[in-house]
């Protein structure tokens, strides 16, 4: 029977490297470095029997896509199997708008894909998280903030399509868990270790497209 999930072989294949470019969600602010989601994305490649090296991780708690992009030739040029970007919750919270993100994100993925070895179909763009419902927006005009980032969301998705880039919306998913502390930090704001493994399970059919 053909495998369901073909991988190359873990004891000969060479190292499949990945890069995640990002913000908080990205570093994993609140939660040990081992249970951010590019971590735990990694694992569960690994367990397939992708070769993963460690991920390569640029990303700072607070970083707006501007910040990102000046902060991207500090990371070796690559190639990368796998680009993951996810950015743009700054720009947003900062009170920035969708049409100054569409440039910054634009240039941001003219970066990422040479890193990618020149192919657009190995980045992976992660819609921004909703923090709309979680308790950090208490006191805030909720529905504006969900408007924002749904207005942002909009912007990722297309620029993502119009590089070629493959696209994941996981904000749903972080709507549902928003008020359940189960999955929240201490800071009730960034994911807790348990929603990051969902988020690594949500990626995963992208991440083993891209890598097919």
């Amino acid at each position: 029977m053909k495998d369901e999930h073909p991988s190359p072989d873990a004891a000969t294949g060479p190292p499949v490297r990945f890069l995640a470019l990002g913000d908080s969600y990205t570093v994993g602010e609140g939660v040990a470095p081992e249970a951010c989601w590019p971590h735990r994305l990694a694992a569960r490649l690994r367990a397939e029997g992708w070769p993963l090296a460690p991920p390569v991780i640029l990303a700072r708690t607070g970083w707006t896509t501007a910040d990102l992009l000046a902060a991207l030739p500090t990371v070796p040029a690559g190639p990368y199997d796998l680009v993951s970007v996810l950015i743009g919750v700054n720009d947003q919270y900062r009170g920035g708008t969708p049409a100054a993100y569409r440039p910054a994100l634009s240039a941001l993925l003219e970066q990422a894909v040479p890193r990618a070895g020149g192919e657009p179909g190995r980045v992976v763009v992660i819609s921004i998280p909703d923090w709309s419902r979680t308790p950090f927006a208490t006191g805030r005009d909720r529905r504006r903030v969900a408007a924002a980032i749904a207005a942002f969301n909009r912007v990722n998705r297309a620029e993502a399509a119009r590089c070629g880039a493959a696209y994941v919306d996981i904000t749903p998913l972080t709507s549902r868990r928003a008020g359940d502390p189960a999955f929240l930090a201490p800071d009730g704001l960034h994911p807790s270790g348990r929603h990051y493994a969902e988020w690594a399970r949500l990626i995963l059919p992208t991440a083993r497209s891209v890598l097919t």
